[in-house]
C-alpha cells in the first residue's frame, strides 16, 4: 500500500515537470489539475489538557507528502527567477533548502515520504532548532511559498499594480516579520530591478489567456495551495519552530 502511494505521489511530480518542460514555463495551468491528487491532509488532533486544548501531533495526524511540497518548491525557484536576478539571494537560499530536504528525505525514502515525520524526527532528537536541520530549511521553504502566494494573490486582485510594490507588500506579510535587518536590507536591494508587471504575469498565463483567466487561475490555485501551507504550519507550530528568525 506504501509503495502504491509513493509511485501515486512521483507520477504526479513526473506529471508536473513534464508538462512545465513542454508548455515552457511555470504557468499556473499546468500544475493546477494536478494538486489536488498531490496532497490529503488529515485533521490536526485537539486534546484538553489543564483545562487547555493544543494541538498535539499523532501517529498519521499530519501527512504532507514530501515529494508534492518538493515540487511545489521547484515552482517557487521558478517564479523568482521571472522576477529578477535581484532575487539570486533568496533563489540561493530555496535551492539550498530543497537540497537539505532531499537529502534527509534520502536516508529513508518511505518514513519520510511524509514531510511531518521529518520534523517529528529532529524534534524528538532536539535538533529541529539547529541552523543546519531539516526542519529549519522547511520552515523557510514555507515562507517562500507563502511569498510566492501572496504575490500571486495581490497580482490577481490588481494586475495593473506595480510589480515592485506587489513584491515590497507581499514581503511585508510573510518573510519581514522573520527576517532581521540584514535579510531586510538585502530584499530592498532586490526590489530595485524587477520586471514590468506584465511581463511577470505573461510568464505565468499560457499565451493565449486573457486577464481575467488568469486572475480564476490564480484563485483556484491559491485555493489549492492554501490548506496545504496551514497544515505545514500547523505542525511548525506544534513543535515549535513558527516563530524562527533570522539574522
Amino acid at each position: 500500500m506504501q509503495a502504491n502511494k509513493e509511485e501515486e505521489e512521483e507520477d504526479a511530480d513526473v506529471g508536473i515537470k513534464r508538462r512545465r518542460k513542454m508548455e515552457g514555463g511555470a504557468e499556473i495551468k499546468s500544475v493546477i489539475e494536478e494538486l489536488s491528487l498531490m496532497f490529503k491532509l488529515k485533521p490536526v488532533v485537539t486534546r484538553a489538557r489543564n483545562g487547555e486544548e493544543k494541538d498535539e501531533p499523532r501517529d498519521e495526524a499530519f501527512h504532507v507528502p514530501t515529494r508534492a511540497f518538493l515540487s511545489l518548491c521547484s515552482l517557487v525557484l521558478e517564479v523568482l527567477d521571472k522576477v529578477g536576478p535581484t532575487m539570486a539571494v533568496l533563489r540561493l537560499d530555496v535551492h539550498r533548502n530543497v537540497q537539505r530536504v532531499e537529502l534527509f528525505k534520502e536516508s529513508d525514502p518511505s518514513k519520510y515520504s511524509n514531510l511531518a515525520e521529518m520534523i517529528k524526527k529532529e524534534a524528538g532528537e532536539g535538533n529541529a532548532r539547529k541552523s543546519n536541520s531539516c526542519s529549519k530549511a522547511i520552515v523557510w521553504l514555507t515562507r517562500s511559498m507563502d511569498l510566492m502566494v501572496a504575490l500571486l494573490q495581490r497580482l490577481a486582485n490588481d494586475p495593473g499594480q506595480k510589480m515592485e510594490q506587489a513584491v515590497e507588500e507581499s514581503y511585508n506579510v510573510t518573510l519581514k516579520p522573520w527576517h532581521g535587518w540584514i535579510s531586510s536590507a538585502a530584499f530592498k536591494v532586490a526590489l530595485q530591478l524587477v520586471p514590468e508587471t506584465k511581463t511577470f504575469i505573461n510568464f505565468l498565463k499560457t499565451k493565449d489567456d486573457s486577464y481575467e483567466n488568469f486572475k480564476e487561475d490564480t484563485q483556484t490555485f491559491v485555493s489549492l495551495i492554501s490548506p496545504v501551507l496551514e497544515e505545514i504550519h500547523c505542525i511548525l507550530k506544534v513543535y515549535g519552530l513558527d516563530r524562527l528568525k533570522s539574522i
